[in-house]
């Protein structure tokens, strides 16, 4: 699909779509749209009311479609996105190759979202169906979608908007494929691939590099599969950076709970507990894309944990990245053990200035939160503030719960220095921050997102839960506001 900007309505504008607040101006604009459109503004307004994502189809004499299209009352820039979505996703079939979105009556800022929304309404679930339907015209190689605005820089912003929907669309890609088609390697093949395509260096530590280096933690967890673990570090630096950012995403490809085995009703959607890795691919790919004044850092533990004679087992102690012993009371507990590592290699190797890991790590903090917010996790009020806004202003929430020492009790072990589960039926996300903030070397500037209820939701746009690529533009966002 093409996307042009135009500054006048096409005479072949077949299908015209045009979006509306409900707000004080809704009747005064809805009166003019109609007038301009050649409709019957008495009879439109019967229908249309402009609640978020609603839309009606009208035709005029000149035999146009004219789709009207509601953002709600205060819609946030996901509403936004979720509206032009549910609507190019329930009209792809019925859409011709050339569609117009009229954006004259949006905020210049929300073009962005505009056109973020259409693009993703485009996206086909259909990774591995054998009788996959064909494209509708307008997300061909030759659909035209025009973008009607008189803001001179829209070129600009469709080109941006456009990076960000390509790139989450492959994180839902990632995200949506299953164990046998998603290993670690696969994560650390499409890094490198992107590193080639958008000029950031990526660095794969395989198993003897891992074993050499003492990543004992996300090794113990991957020993019990097939597929050897791999630590993927990325690197983007601008020249005109200023900041150092590091990013470390969990990469559990698949997990089974190991020895301490999950439940088999659910299991299945443990392919997405790579949830945290597929943010951190994405964010790093759209820095070197955008080319953000930044320097930015992203390491992902990645492996699968499996049920097998070799895995690691409830009572061992293993060793880690830092030199700190770890008792196992639970084998299900082992996204905070490959953090552990992956944090004590980011911030021993880079020294960052901030530092941020995400991770689908807890149940717990899907029943505190459900699936509307993430947990966010740290001790300096600043870097809260700031994260929070831009989860705010993405749309990506983000609600912060303490890690007050008093919890640290939790994870005290008789045998190690610390060990990796409580055992207690509350508070567990919290217990687990505080395990991974004994590998943080006290950094005075790291946030922990838990976004196990987030990543990978109940969603309109598919029949059962799939990826929604939560805390890619999160980060992007905060990002682009620090520098």
């Amino acid at each position: 699909m093409k996307i042009n900007h135009i500054t006048q309505l096409n005479a072949d504008s077949k299908v015209i779509v045009q979006s509306f607040l409900q707000d004080g101006n809704f009747d005064g604009k809805l009166q003019k749209s109609c007038a301009d459109y050649a409709l019957n503004f008495d009879l439109v307004n019967q229908d249309f009311k402009a609640d978020l994502k609603e839309f009606q189809i009208f035709y005029n004499a000149e035999n146009q479609k004219i789709i009207f299209l509601g953002l709600g009352k205060k819609p946030n820039s996901l509403d936004i996105i979720k509206a032009f979505r549910t609507l190019f996703l329930k009209q792809k079939t019925k859409l011709p190759d050339g569609v117009t979105i009229d954006v004259q009556n949006l905020p210049n800022e929300w073009i962005e979202y505009a056109v973020i929304g259409s693009m993703l309404g485009g996206y086909d679930l259909d990774l591995y169906k054998t009788d996959r339907k064909g494209t509708s015209p307008i997300f061909q190689k030759n659909g035209i979608l025009n973008i009607l605005s008189s803001l001179e820089n829209t070129n600009d912003i469709i080109s941006r908007a456009k990076a960000i929907a390509k790139t989450q669309m492959q994180i839902f890609d990632l995200m949506n494929a299953p164990a046998n088609k998603k290993t670690p390697q696969t994560l650390a093949d499409w890094a490198l691939n992107s590193g080639k395509k958008f000029g950031y260096s990526v660095n794969i530590l395989e198993k003897q590099q891992l074993k050499s280096q003492k990543l004992e933690a996300l090794l113990a967890v991957g020993q019990g599969s097939e597929h050897s673990p791999v630590l993927i570090v990325m690197e983007y630096k601008s020249p005109e950076a200023k900041q150092k950012v590091g990013l470390v995403g969990k990469g559990v490809t698949f997990d089974t709970g190991g020895i301490s085995i999950k439940s088999s009703t659910n299991m299945h959607l443990m392919k997405s507990d790579m949830g945290g890795a597929a943010a951190v691919l994405g964010t790093i790919e759209l820095a070197a894309k955008l080319q953000l004044p930044v320097h930015l850092i992203g390491v992902i533990p990645a492996c699968e944990n499996a049920v097998d004679g070799k895995s690691f087992k409830p009572s061992d102690v293993i060793g880690s990245y830092s030199g700190k012993t770890i008792e196992i009371i639970d084998t299900d507990a082992e996204g905070r053990l490959i953090l552990a590592d992956g944090l004590n290699y980011l911030v021993k190797n880079y020294q960052p200035d901030t530092m941020i890991d995400l991770a689908t790590l807890t149940g717990s903090c899907v029943a505190t939160l459900g699936y509307h917010a993430a947990g966010l996790f740290t001790n300096n009020d600043e870097l809260a503030q700031k994260l929070a806004q831009a989860g705010d202003q993405t749309g990506e929430r983000l609600w912060r719960l303490p890690l007050w020492d008093v919890y640290k009790e939790d994870i005290t072990s008789d045998v190690a220095d610390v060990r990796n589960y409580s055992g207690k039926p509350m508070a567990g996300a919290i217990s687990a921050t505080k395990f991974l903030e004994v590998f943080t070397e006290n950094h005075q500037n790291w946030a922990h997102l838990d976004i196990a209820g987030t990543a990978f939701g109940d969603i309109e746009f598919a029949p059962q839960r799939a990826g929604t690529a939560f805390g890619v533009r999160l980060l992007l966002e905060f990002l682009e506001k620090m520098v």
